[in-house]
């Protein structure tokens, strides 16, 4: 058994050390905003936060998570969706079909805490989550709405 604090609730999963969050995620815990795209933690889709850093969900193996440690998805980034980047995607009409979405929403929301005013050279090395669909202008449109919204709002 495993004690994870997943968007503020503990939770007892029992999962194999090994298992990839992501799997402990979607499927222990039942939440599937997190979505499985690589599992080489190449594309991004299953980019959560782990206090606060965004990570790929599908090579951390459940046995690196600590206790204690805090770990967010795009279900309790925002329950009411009213994070600046959500409100940017929405705005922009940042997704085209969508899958890609709640990775890059939680790539984008962990720079944003980090470097508020990021330059577009840090958000393109820093936002490297893939989308088959070619959104990254409007992605990157989307990051740098929210970085203006986040120091007025």
């Amino acid at each position: 058994m495993a004690r994870l604090t997943v968007n503020g609730v503990v939770r007892e999963v029992d999962a194999e050390p090994d298992t990839p969050l992501l799997w402990v995620i979607r499927e222990q815990i039942g939440l599937t905003g997190t979505k499985y795209g690589c599992g080489i933690a190449q594309c991004g889709a299953c980019t959560v936060h782990v206090d606060g850093a965004a990570v790929r969900a599908c090579s951390l193996p459940l046995s690196a998570i600590e206790t204690g440690q805090k770990i967010v998805t795009i279900e309790g980034l925002a329950p009411g969706m009213d994070h600046p980047v959500q409100q940017a995607w929405a705005e922009l009409d940042v997704p085209q079909c969508g899958f890609c979405q709640p990775g890059m929403i939680m790539a984008s929301a962990a720079l944003l805490a980090q470097t508020p005013r990021p330059s577009e050279e840090q958000i393109r090395a820093e936002i490297t989550n893939i989308c088959r669909c070619g959104t990254y202008n409007r992605v990157l449109a989307g990051i740098k709405l929210a970085a203006e919204r986040g120091q007025s709002g």
